[in-house]
């Protein structure tokens, strides 16, 4: 069984480490270097992503999608959320068409 609390221990990690010292800790060390570095590894991790998938081995899918998603966890900190708001928000649209959804954001 797939341990589904992942991410909320990415998250505290990530909150836990945010302030570290960046000499000791990847996550302090994006956070000191600013949004546009989060922003900018975020963008990188998604290009990744996109050349495994055009590759087609899915084991290097798999890595670079959790490369994706722990560098979200990591811009979700920034702004104060985790993953547990974008749960939320999935939840909220379970059930609804993708169609409607989007144009109820009008």
């Amino acid at each position: 069984m797939i341990d589904t609390t992942i991410l909320r221990r990415l998250s505290a990690t990530i909150e836990a480490r945010k302030d570290g010292d960046p000499a000791g800790s990847y996550v302090a060390g994006l956070f000191g270097k600013g949004h546009d570095a989060i922003l900018k590894k975020l963008a990188e991790e998604a290009a990744e992503t996109l050349l495994a998938s055009k590759d087609g081995d899915k084991l290097h899918v798999v890595r670079e999608t959790a490369d994706l998603w722990f560098h979200c966890l990591v811009l979700l900190a920034w702004h104060g959320l985790t993953g547990d708001d974008v749960l939320s928000e999935l939840r909220r649209r379970e059930g609804i068409s993708g169609v409607d959804e989007k144009a109820s954001r009008k």
